[in-house]
């Protein structure tokens, strides 16, 4: 499973990016997929994620701003990131979960930076 991460960015603080991440390979046994950061000094942590079956999960710092969504057509899971704060600056990773082996694959990462 291969995993391409886009829409990153310089942003100011209030302002919105959307990320994309496209999907291709043995896609067939993934049943979620998401989105972490990486803030430097920082552990990765979970910022969204969306099950096969459209149940989505948000980390508490993105409720209220951040939505996440998926088009099975296209492989391809977004991030629509609004009301963007400095402290969300970070890199972004995408994720999949294949469900048979128990196994995540991520993407390169994409970097966010929100200027105050």
């Amino acid at each position: 499973v291969q995993l391409v991460e886009s829409g990153g960015g310089l942003v100011q603080a209030g302002g919105s990016l959307r990320l994309s991440c496209a999907a291709s390979g043995r896609i067939f046994n993934i049943d979620a997929m998401g989105w972490y950061r990486q803030a430097p000094g920082k552990q990765r942590e979970l910022v969204a994620y969306i099950t096969s079956g459209g149940r989505t999960t948000y980390a508490d710092s993105a409720k209220g701003r951040f939505t996440i969504s998926r088009d099975n057509a296209k492989n391809t899971v977004y991030l629509q990131m609004n009301s963007l704060k400095p402290e969300d600056t970070a890199v972004y990773y995408c994720n999949a979960h294949e469900s048979l082996r128990d196994f995540n694959y991520w993407g390169q990462g994409t970097q966010v930076t929100v200027s105050s």
